[in-house]
Formats: structure tokens, C-alpha cells, sequence
């Protein structure tokens, strides 16, 4: 009988314990969980630093990539983001983001209104925009970050990024898993009627002697602004350009997508264009003459399109590619023509070229137009206009 109520008493003691050690367990948890709120380090675009966005929008008020979170606070266009739950109304935090070659340190401190609500946190980073500048291949960075939560550490945590070319244009994203964002706009971007060479081909092409002028659409007679845009296309034809199918970037992603876009001063540097690098490319030059271009984009394709009037009632377009269709050194250089010569000139066969350019995009065109102008995925129809230089300024390089 004593043995019997030992027992019992044993069992009612290890009971008791089992029970302490269970609400020991839910303190713990509780305790850490909630109070001891943790964090992680978070992005729009999959752990991807694209260098071409941070650098068109530095300077302008755009937010093209949107914030995923409907609480956030913190500029968005820091990329960079930490996800941390509030404990209660107006809690403090304080993120302190340590140094790498493409950014300096930097301390942000935030209010969270709202009380055990998860907020997505944009601290401030302070880029390095020459290192972003020069970064022409894909390359690995650790990003530390400590939180402070309530004048409580959290700790440190750390997160590999990989910081994109210059050269890569983000095309889109997809938040939540099933929402994509298009980031077309970014092409503008490579479109840079400030750079310093474009004097240098502008000079060129009055050299050739087919105009006297760029006045863009100020000389109002017929055909004026086809003229300065053939003068263009001649001398990127005595230039050599050759068309080149390099587009394809090393980015593996089922969250972003991207293209290889060569910058103008790369263009200019190895002659070589694709569809897309001779569209941009074509658009500098038109911009720097303030004739209004556009570029098109169609599933696998883009061409370049511009305004032949100042009210832009009407359009023309050119297939950039077929710069490259026709070697002008095979043909006579003007100079050397004479009257007992057989045969075109070079600027003769240059602009057989532009005319058969001119007609291969319109048809071009007319076959997508629907599609151009609907905003569906992989159409574009975009005006590299005034208003698209609020958001998106060219990046240099």
C-alpha cells in the first residue's frame, strides 16, 4: 500500500515536472519568438543587384520596382530590404547595414506604427555608383546587416547577393509567385543622347555632306527629317557596324528576367549590334538631334521607330540590323566616281539600304500593331519622350 502511493506520488511528480518544463518551453518560444522578434534580409528581384536600374533612377522620384509588401517603410529604391515584426505601437528599429565594395555603411532608424505587424524595412544604402558603373560581369557580394529592435539586438545576418552587369537590362519580375512586373522602361535607359561621342559622329555625318544641318523638326520641309535621319544611318554604315546576336546573360531566375544590352560607348567601341543594342544606340543619336524616337519591341525582336513631325501625327521605323547588311567598302568611294565609273556609290548603296530598312520595319509594324500597342508581355512601344526622362535617365559607359 506504501509502495502503491510512492508511485503514485512518483507519477503525479513527473507529471507536475512534465507540465513545468511544457509551460518552461512555451515561455521560451513565446519569449523569442515574439518579443525577441527575428529578421531576415530580403529583395524584390531574387537576391539580383542590377546596376542600369539603381543608376536611371537615381536622380528622378520613379519607382518602377514596386514594394511586394502592403506595410513597408524606408525608401523602395534601396533594393535592399529587412523583414521584421513589430512588437508594439510606434516600436523603434534601428538597421545598421555594413560596408562592401558597392555601397558604404550606413545606420537608418524607423517608427512601426503598428503593433505585431510585419513590416518590410528599406534601409539606406549608399551606392557606390562608379563601382556600379564598372561592374561588367556578374559578380557574388555578402551583405551584413544588425537590427535593433525596441533597443533590442537582434543580431547580424547575412545574405549573398549577386550584382548584375551593367549590361543587363531587367526586363521583369514576378512577385508572390504568380504576379509579373514589366521593367521594360529600363531600355530607355541605355538610350544616351548625353554622351560625349556623339559630337564626334554628328561632326562625321556633316562630313558626308548629305545635310548641312541637324535642326531636327525646325527645317519643316518634306522629307528634312528622313534626310538627317539617312545622315545618321550613312555614317554608322562607314562605321563598319556589324550586326552581332549577343544577348543572352549567365542570370538563371524563374523571379527576373534580363537582356544584354551593349551601352553606346560599347557599340561605338567594338562595331558590333543587335537588334536591340542598334535601337538604343540609333535612339541616342535621334534624341541628340531632337527628333523623337521610340522603341518597338515584339516577341524576340526590337526595332526603332521616330517621329517625322513635331505634333507626331506620323511615324517611320528602321530595321537597325540591317546597317550591317552592306559593306561600303565594296563600292566605289565617292570621291573616285566620274562619269566613265560603273556602278553605285557607297552613299547610293547606303541608302538603297535605309529605304529597304525603312520598308522591312514598317511591315514589321503593321503585322505586331495590335499586339505593340496592347501592353501585353514582350510588346513595347515605348517614346523615349520627356516624360519618360522624369523616370528614366540614361546611364553613362
Amino acid at each position: 500500500m506504501v509502495r502503491t502511493n510512492f508511485r503514485l506520488e512518483k507519477r503525479g511528480i513527473l507529471g507536475i515536472a512534465a507540465i513545468l518544463l511544457l509551460v518552461i518551453g512555451l515561455i521560451y518560444i513565446f519569449k523569442f519568438s515574439f518579443f525577441r522578434s527575428d529578421f531576415e534580409i530580403t529583395d524584390e528581384l531574387g537576391g539580383n543587384i542590377f546596376p542600369s536600374a539603381i543608376l536611371s533612377v537615381a536622380t528622378t522620384d520613379a519607382q518602377v520596382i514596386q514594394p511586394s509588401d502592403s506595410f513597408y517603410v524606408g525608401n523602395p529604391k534601396s533594393c535592399i530590404s529587412v523583414r521584421v515584426k513589430s512588437r508594439s505601437s510606434y516600436t523603434r528599429v534601428r538597421i545598421d547595414v555594413a560596408e562592401t565594395p558597392f555601397f558604404s555603411h550606413s545606420v537608418s532608424e524607423f517608427v512601426l506604427e503598428k503593433a505585431r505587424t510585419e513590416y518590410t524595412i528599406y534601409p539606406d544604402i549608399i551606392w557606390n555608383y562608379e563601382a556600379l558603373l564598372d561592374n561588367n560581369q556578374a559578380c557574388p557580394i555578402s551583405v551584413a546587416v544588425t537590427v535593433e529592435l525596441a533597443g533590442k539586438d537582434l543580431g547580424q545576418r547575412v545574405r549573398t547577393f549577386s550584382v548584375r552587369s551593367l549590361n543587363e537590362c531587367l526586363l521583369g519580375y514576378v512577385s508572390n509567385g504568380t504576379d509579373f512586373h514589366d521593367t521594360g522602361i529600363f531600355f530607355a535607359a541605355y538610350v544616351n543622347e548625353d554622351n560625349p561621342m556623339i559630337d564626334k559622329i554628328l561632326r562625321e555625318a556633316l562630313n558626308t555632306r548629305i545635310v548641312n544641318r541637324f535642326l531636327g523638326y525646325q527645317n519643316t520641309k518634306a522629307g528634312a527629317v528622313d534626310q538627317q535621319v539617312y545622315a545618321l544611318w550613312n555614317v554608322l554604315q562607314k562605321r563598319g557596324f556589324r550586326y552581332s546576336s549577343v544577348s543572352n546573360t549567365s542570370l538563371s531566375s524563374n523571379v527576373v528576367y534580363s537582356q544584354r544590352v551593349r551601352t553606346f560607348d560599347d557599340a561605338l567601341e567594338s562595331s558590333q549590334i543587335n537588334c536591340v543594342d542598334g535601337s538604343v544606340l540609333f535612339a541616342s543619336l535621334l534624341r541628340a538631334i531632337n527628333i523623337d524616337p521610340i522603341l518597338v519591341r515584339t516577341p524576340g525582336h526590337m526595332f526603332v521607330g521616330y517621329y517625322t513631325d513635331s505634333k507626331h501625327k506620323d511615324m517611320s521605323f528602321l530595321e537597325t540590323t540591317m546597317i550591317g547588311d552592306v559593306d561600303l567598302d565594296d563600292f566605289f568611294p565617292d570621291e573616285q566616281l566620274d562619269s566613265t565609273m560603273v556602278g553605285k556609290s557607297q552613299n547610293q548603296m547606303s541608302y538603297i539600304a535605309f529605304e529597304k530598312s525603312k520598308e522591312y520595319a514598317a511591315k514589321k509594324y503593321k503585322q505586331n500593331e495590335v499586339g505593340i500597342h496592347s501592353g501585353r508581355l514582350n510588346y513595347m512601344f515605348l517614346e523615349i519622350s520627356k516624360e519618360v526622362r522624369r523616370k528614366i535617365q540614361p546611364i553613362g559607359k
